[in-house]
């Protein structure tokens, strides 16, 4: 038998150890393949499970797994596995090696603050009103513009005029399978406008084919943001604090830094819930 250790952690939390967005993180994933990772991220079924590896061009390598597959990216993976790299190094200045490229990590205590890929966007492919459809909504709770971002993962984001719109927002999942990204899956972030500098979030997604769900704390979904404000805003700074998975029993509380130049950081304070290992068979051969 293979053993595999293992540690929770949860991310973006809010001032209590059973806040934020858990995340399971592998220590040494060698050994493992493809499907066994695949496997594991189906086993603990948490929104992801990721796994570390060597890497000749930065701190970690590090693969990302959710239920339904790989990521090239995701943003609370990101800054969990940072804080067990971190534990394991003891550098506060990291860099991950993911599907996605090189991402820079910068710890300071329990919080630690990602740089994003520079974001790339484009039109969203529907119009408000079948956006309306989609979302359960009345074409007049949409705002504008509704764009397709990507600072690592393609999302759809579409702003909405009010905290009640937001509340109310019920996708549509079989509407929902027509607005996959570029990768064929299902990401949808919902907002209401900033008060005083705090922004009311919700972020959908296909967990697994043909099953949607929302997430507590979207990191990836965060730097969109930040790359939608790039997009709409060029040459504004931004500062604002993301409040998501409130209404999930599962507070996640997100940093939101654009600075004039573009750039975009997500940040998070990130806690140790437990440890533990798997012992495996080794894998036959495929």
């Amino acid at each position: 038998m293979n053993t595999y250790a293992f540690r929770l952690v949860n991310v973006f939390a809010a001032g209590e150890v059973l806040s934020g967005n858990p995340l399971c993180v592998f220590e040494d994933g060698r050994g493992l393949t493809d499907a066994r990772m695949l496997a594991l991220a189906v086993q603990f079924n948490l929104s992801e499970t990721t796994f570390l590896l060597p890497s000749h061009r930065a701190d970690a390598r590090v693969r990302i797994f959710s239920p339904g597959g790989e990521f090239p990216f995701a943003g609370h993976p990101t800054l969990g596995t940072a804080a067990v790299v971190r534990e394991r190094t003891g550098t506060q200045r990291l860099t991950l090696e993911m599907l996605a490229g090189l991402i820079p990590v910068q710890a300071e205590g329990d919080v630690f603050t990602l740089t994003a890929n520079a974001p790339r966007w484009r039109a969203a492919e529907a119009g408000p009103a079948e956006l309306a459809d989609l979302l359960g909504l009345a074409e007049s709770d949409l705002d504008a513009p509704a764009l397709r971002v990507n600072t690592g993962m393609e999302q759809l984001l579409v702003p909405l005029r009010s905290e009640a719109a937001l509340r109310r927002a019920l996708p549509d999942a079989a509407l929902a399978e027509r607005h996959a990204n570029d990768a064929g899956v299902v990401k949808i972030y919902c907002w209401s406008p900033p008060r005083d500098g705090v922004v009311p979030v919700r972020f959908f997604f296909s967990k697994q084919p043909g099953v949607l769900a929302e997430d507590p704390g979207t990191g990836s979904a965060a730097a969109n943001l930040g790359g939608w404000l790039v997009a709409t805003a060029p040459g504004m700074a931004h500062r604002l604090e993301l409040h998501q998975g409130d209404r999930l029993g599962r507070a996640c509380r997100i940093g939101l830094e654009v600075a004039a130049d573009g750039a975009i950081r997500v940040s998070g304070c990130v806690v140790e819930l437990g440890r533990g290992t798997v012992e495996l068979p080794p894998a036959l051969p495929s």
